[in-house]
């Protein structure tokens, strides 16, 4: 039976790659982004289908969520490393803003479109969240989001389990190949992110991807409430 599966922030980087693993398995994708020519044109090259949403819109979300009559797959790939904008207030309010972008984007996103599509998440189902291995190294505003993030997962597959809905996270380390570091990644901060790693290479956003496939298949079904560290053992768990 062809799965119905949902990516937020699905027209580049990691969600893209997520989107096209679950099309690469004929399953009925949907991806979204905020800009809709973007958003077309991902689709357009995917595959798949496009709606342009802003995930930290309540009213945006909740004519996404209108779509589905089911839903299998909901991967929030939604989220970023929000630029600082310059304004003509104080410091406080400056770091208010930084604050208050980082919570829209990296754990609203997230609980408005998990909320939206909640009573539509079929028996089954699984929930996936696209977290950081910032949530582990202090990395200010970001990191303390993608914390937490996972907190919220957690409490959203006790929720959920007992309809037989899983609910994840993916801790992703040091991802080459994405925008998130918007061109400001060098050469040597590059070879310091891989040398942290134990096997020694960057993280592809096919090995995310790959993760989530995994967790949304039979072999994930008793797999719910963690947070699983994709970083070649640059963050390690006991």
């Amino acid at each position: 039976m062809t799965r119905t599966v949902l990516v937020t922030g699905g027209t580049s980087g990691i969600g893209r790659a997520i989107a096209a693993r679950f099309a690469a398995d004929r399953a009925e994708v949907f991806i979204t982004g905020r800009d809709p020519d973007t958003v077309e044109r991902a689709a357009e090259e995917l595959g798949v289908h496009g709606v342009a949403c802003d995930a930290t819109d309540p009213g945006q979300v909740a004519e996404l969520a209108a779509r589905f009559s089911e839903l299998d797959v909901l991967v929030n790939a939604a989220g970023g490393l929000p630029q600082a904008e310059p304004g003509n207030g104080s410091a406080l309010d400056a770091v208010l803003a930084l604050w208050q972008a980082n919570l829209a984007q990296n754990l609203l996103s997230a609980v408005l479109t998990a909320a939206s599509v909640r009573d539509k998440l079929t028996s089954g189902g699984c929930v996936i969240s696209i977290g950081s291995i910032g949530a582990e190294r202090g990395g200010g505003a970001y990191g303390a989001t993608k914390a937490a993030l996972a907190a919220w997962s957690a409490s959203l597959s006790r929720d959920l389990g007992p309809h037989g809905i899983t609910s994840n996270v993916i801790s992703a380390g040091y991802i080459a190949g994405t925008n998130f570091f918007r061109g400001q990644m060098t050469d040597e901060r590059h070879r310091a992110l891989v040398e942290e790693t134990h096997n020694k290479r960057p993280g592809t956003v096919e090995d995310i991807a790959e993760t989530a496939y995994f967790l949304a298949s039979p072999g994930g079904r008793h797999i719910t409430g963690q947070a699983i560290h994709v970083n070649g053992g640059a963050f390690t768990t006991r």
